[in-house]
């Protein structure tokens, strides 16, 4: 073993050894410590590169195993790339081919899961009847919320994508309330009758649209449609054994899968 070196990229310290630096002498990384290419260095005199940082740690294990490992949540694969194609080390290039071919396939099979609820609640607002004069006013609202998990997050981003709250005047994707890749609840209610807009706001309520179509969804039946609509455009097909029929039909359960 050489004596190590700390390398400074993007801000994050690693340490390591020359001859693991240079252990692909054709490399960008090659290049740079075996003295064909000037290397900059920090405040520290540390070797600074001017890349991702987080992800350079996936780059210094395969110099130092030869093996690429990924976490199995791992959602940069385009950053990854990028940073790979930088560093030139052509063994890396073509485990991170394999790798990509890999994930591909596996995200072809999938499987799609939505348990649905819906609850009637009754919201109070007041309402401006003149100037000075307001009146006590209360109504019924259905309030809904999906549960949704898909083995395929490929999937989930294009829900995002098709699906937007409304709420304080504004659309946003349902793609930021994804508590993980595969994950997803979405809570939203039902138009109500002479709420005033600025009553969704203040009590914290948001509506469910569909876009491009401009189309709000009021039922369970139409998000049924819609997110059917969706899944079946993405090679998905409904499951013949799972839920029972009566508890699809009642839009409690939907379970779809695909195979490719």
């Amino acid at each position: 073993m050489s004596e190590p070196i700390t390398l400074n990229v993007g801000g994050k310290l690693y340490t390591t050894s020359l001859s693991t630096l240079t252990s692909f002498p054709d490399s960008m990384l090659g290049a740079m410590f075996s003295g064909k290419i000037p290397t900059k260095k920090d405040s520290q005199g540390n070797c600074f590169i001017d890349r991702d940082g987080k992800i350079f740690r996936y780059i210094l294990n395969f110099l130092r195993t030869s093996h690429l490992d990924l976490p199995e949540d791992f959602q940069e694969m385009g950053l990854l790339r990028r940073e790979v194609d930088f560093y030139q080390i052509q063994p890396l290039i073509e485990a991170l081919q394999e790798k990509e071919v890999e994930l591909s396939k596996a995200e072809k099979n999938a499987m799609l899961n939505i348990s649905l609820d819906q609850k009637t609640q009754t919201v109070h607002f007041t309402v401006r009847e003149a100037p000075q004069i307001y009146s006590l006013s209360s109504s019924n609202m259905e309030v809904f919320s999906a549960h949704i998990f898909s083995t395929s997050c490929l999937f989930l981003k294009l829900l995002g994508s098709k699906l937007y709250y409304c709420f304080n005047g504004n659309l946003s994707s349902i793609s930021s309330y994804l508590q993980d890749p595969n994950h997803l609840t979405l809570d939203w209610v039902a138009s109500v009758k002479g709420l005033p807009e600025e009553e969704y706001t203040k009590q914290n309520l948001k509506r469910l649209w569909v876009v491009p179509d401009n189309k709000q969804i009021n039922s369970f039946q139409v998000f049924v449609e819609e997110v059917l609509k969706i899944a079946m455009s993405d090679g998905f097909c409904i499951d013949s054994a799972h839920p029972h029929t009566s508890d699809f039909m009642n839009n409690k359960i939907i379970r779809l899968i695909r195979y490719k």
